[in-house]
């Protein structure tokens, strides 16, 4: 009886070693998905970030618009430094057209400029587009577009 008992004592051994390594994989998956999704959320706080930088540079560029600051649009194109604040920087591009709408006085055209101001937002080190860190996958980028007439 002896030796039948001295053969099957390493089996408990076998168990707990299949076990540890079942559990290391399991903490290793639990791990490796709470960092995915730690990276995750710091992409969307920095999409948050950039589509405010971009709400920002609009209403820049319309103000600049508006007040006279950019001579009618024509091309005008400034980068806004926000860094400090978003930790994000914006290019705001102007343009503008004039459109005849109906009439002033009879037989007079009414002229009316329209503006369209875009702004591109990144969390680039220069101008936005950043073309180096746009394969980075912590690179994130927002497009804004608006068109608005005096």
């Amino acid at each position: 009886m002896n030796s039948r008992l001295g053969s099957q004592r390493g089996f408990g051994a076998i168990a707990i070693v299949l076990m540890l390594v079942l559990l290391a994989a399991i903490a290793a998956a639990v791990v490796r998905l709470a960092n995915a999704q730690q990276i995750g959320s710091a992409q969307e706080q920095n999409a948050a970030r950039a589509a405010q930088a971009a709400r920002a540079g609009i209403e820049w560029g319309l103000y600049q618009a508006f007040k006279g600051s950019w001579t009618s649009c024509a091309g005008a194109s400034q980068t806004l430094d926000l860094s400090a604040d978003l930790g994000m920087r914006a290019t705001v591009s102007c343009s503008s057209s004039l459109y005849n709408e109906g009439e002033s006085a009879p037989g007079t055209p009414q002229t009316v400029r329209v503006y369209t101001v875009e702004a591109v937002a990144c969390n680039g080190s220069g101008s936005c587009p950043d073309a180096s860190r746009v394969s980075s996958p912590t690179y994130v980028e927002r497009r804004l577009q608006i068109q608005a007439s005096d």
